[in-house]
């Protein structure tokens, strides 16, 4: 690589006003806003969970009928997937791809600037809901008929819902052309596939993941609006089939866990090298688990419909597919522990949430296995173990690795450090408060609590776990308050803070230029010689002054 740093590219950057913001298509800013707008998202679906939680503290009505509770609950959980973890992690690879493969922009940037717009305006959609009469839906994320059904559901509410994914979901297909394009095409001189960061591989396959599967939920909602309004009959259990929407949701659904998930993999994947001070362990094994990860991803649907009355030839396969998946997974477990063993560990707060991605990823993929084996599958089936397994993948998953992403890449993206010490502590709060959420649901699951239930009975075992799981979830809001607090006071002190150009001495591209970059990224673009071309550069640099003294 021909340079590390272009320190006269720091003052270029300037500070642009709002007009510019809404203007932008670069790139770097059109990611901060995926970010700042998804994690805005995350706050109001969290209000919504401790709404939920609040009400389930103890048996009897607490605070909000069922009415209420079951429009609360349904849009968390919309909020949470389709306008929070899916557009976030879209948000940080539209900042770091072009970075990492050298690249100046994204390669349609008036693209990527309409499918941020597309997005903002689906997530207005489904809360416009709130400004209609008796409008927000009440048929879960999942938007199962006959629920969904206008003879059940009349409210304008579950048409705005539609209607919303649908726009989320053109944005989603406009995002993963982009990328596709951007990482095939346009990566830096001597970058060949095989010398990618692994995030911009898993960012890959989540773009061809999202190709494939948002057409498929768009139709499906497509469909459920002429239902709903057209008269048409496609999911009625006289004239359609009712199961058919669980198959084309669940088509999209199951592999979205993997689109969430594997960009979250990719971030670890770049933080455990360079706090283990060491290259990643199986690189390409790393890959193509990722890869396999991918295309199992559409093979394994099913798993969630053992109750619905599937052939037994269809069920053994799902079974056996569940299995297989969990393969590629042990492969990255396996590659990600081995990098860890004999290196130099440094346990900052990057690295912290890291290791803690992996703990509770893990817990969350074995209860996952579990659901493979029918007879269990049947037992725990719509009970508060599917809730407990759910969260144990997504906000162990995708949650911790983001909030590992944000403290290494913070620096980058706004030149100012994040207190290590005050980071330390949101992720021991975090940790503490998930594992207390979450991990008592698994036993109110075996204990049989339905998942979705507005109220319980005292006296069956319930009261104790449903009050520790709600203790715990304001654990976790005190916690994110406090990852709040810690960027505004960084923020304040980024003079005293100021973090240079490559404050962590990692491997990738994206430390190649100033913190934050300038926005044409990179004054010459580098010339890459190895999968670690910074690392390379800087010990090249350490060699010609040890030579020179």
């Amino acid at each position: 690589m021909a340079t590390i740093t272009y320190p006269e590219q720091r003052a270029q950057t300037q500070r642009p006003g709002i007009l510019d913001w809404l203007t932008t298509v670069d790139h770097k800013k059109i990611g901060i806003l995926y970010m700042v707008t998804a994690f805005l998202f995350f706050l109001i679906g969290g209000l919504m969970a401790l709404v939920v939680r609040l009400e389930l503290a103890l048996p009897g009505a607490q605070f909000i009928n069922a009415e209420q509770y079951n429009r609360t609950f349904s849009l968390h959980g919309t909020t949470m997937i389709f306008l929070f973890a899916v557009p976030m992690l879209a948000g940080i690879g539209n900042y770091l791809v072009p970075l990492q493969i050298g690249a100046r922009d994204m390669a349609f940037p008036r693209l990527n600037a309409l499918s941020y717009w597309l997005y903002i305006y689906g997530g207005l959609t489904i809360f416009a809901s709130y400004m209609v009469a008796n409008g927000v839906a009440q048929l879960g994320w999942t938007g199962y008929p006959p629920l969904s059904n206008a003879q059940y559901n009349p409210t304008v509410g579950a048409d705005l819902w539609a209607i919303g994914l649908i726009i989320i979901g053109a944005s989603s297909t406009m995002g993963a052309v982009n990328f596709v394009t951007t990482i095939l095409n346009m990566r830096a001189p001597g970058m060949d596939l095989w010398k990618m960061p692994v995030f911009t591989w898993t960012v890959l396959v989540m773009a061809f993941m999202v190709l494939v599967a948002t057409p498929m939920l768009s139709g499906a909602l497509a469909m459920q609006l002429a239902d709903r309004n057209l008269g048409t009959g496609f999911f009625d259990a006289q004239r359609g089939d009712p199961v058919l929407w669980q198959h084309l949701f669940w088509f999209y659904s199951h592999p979205a866990v993997y689109i969430m998930v594997l960009p979250a993999m990719g971030v670890v994947s770049e933080i455990l090298p360079v706090f283990s001070r060491k290259p990643i362990f199986g690189y390409k094994a790393i890959v193509w688990s990722t890869i396999a990860i991918g295309a199992l991803g559409f093979s394994t649907w099913a798993h969630h419909m053992f109750t619905s009355g599937l052939p037994r030839l269809l069920e053994a396969f799902f079974a056996l597919s569940t299995m297989i998946i969990a393969v590629p997974t042990g492969v990255k477990m396996f590659n990600w522990i081995f990098t860890m063993m004999g290196g130099k560990l440094r346990l900052k707060t990057p690295m912290l949430f890291t290791i803690g991605f992996l703990g509770m990823f893990l817990i969350g993929g074995i209860s996952g296995v579990f659901q493979a084996i029918m007879p269990l599958d049947r037992q725990l089936h719509d009970t508060y173990w599917v809730v407990a397994h759910l969260h144990y993948v997504l906000f162990g998953g995708t949650v911790f690795g983001l909030f590992a992403g944000f403290y290494y890449w913070i620096p980058k993206i706004f030149g100012f450090m994040l207190s290590d010490r005050i980071g330390k502590v949101h992720f021991w709060l975090t940790f503490i408060g998930f594992n207390l959420t979450f991990f008592p649901m698994h036993i109110l699951g075996v204990l049989g609590m339905p998942r979705r239930y507005f109220d319980y009975p005292a006296g069956l075992g319930y009261d104790g776990y449903n009050l520790a799981a709600t203790i715990g979830s304001f654990l976790i809001a005190f916690a994110t308050l406090i990852f709040m607090y810690n960027v505004l006071y960084s923020g304040l002190r980024r003079d005293k803070e100021w973090a240079g150009d490559d404050p962590w001495e990692a491997d990738t591209l994206e430390w190649a230029t100033t913190s934050p970059p300038p926005d044409y990224n990179f004054e010459r673009i580098p010339v890459v010689k190895s999968l670690r071309p910074v690392r390379d550069a800087r010990m090249a640099l350490k060699r010609s002054g040890a030579s020179q003294d």
